[in-house]
């Protein structure tokens, strides 16, 4: 079984800024946050947690282990 340790967009953008990344980019209620070439967008809803499949994909994408 694998657990995930859920974590709000608003802490999501915070991890990425302190592994280097910056925010480009506010559209609505999405933070755009860049590194090099990469382009992330993260959903930040009040202060609601991120869903399991959504976190999991930004991990992926950032490059970031499990």
């Amino acid at each position: 079984m694998v657990y995930y340790v859920l974590v709000s967009g608003k802490d999501f953008v915070k991890k990425l800024m302190k592994d280097g990344w910056k925010l480009d980019r506010i559209r609505g209620s999405h933070h755009i946050m860049r590194k090099g070439d990469v382009c992330l967008s993260v959903p930040v809803h009040r202060n609601e947690d991120l869903k399991p499949g959504i976190l999991n994909e930004l991990n992926k994408k950032a490059g970031f282990k499990k």
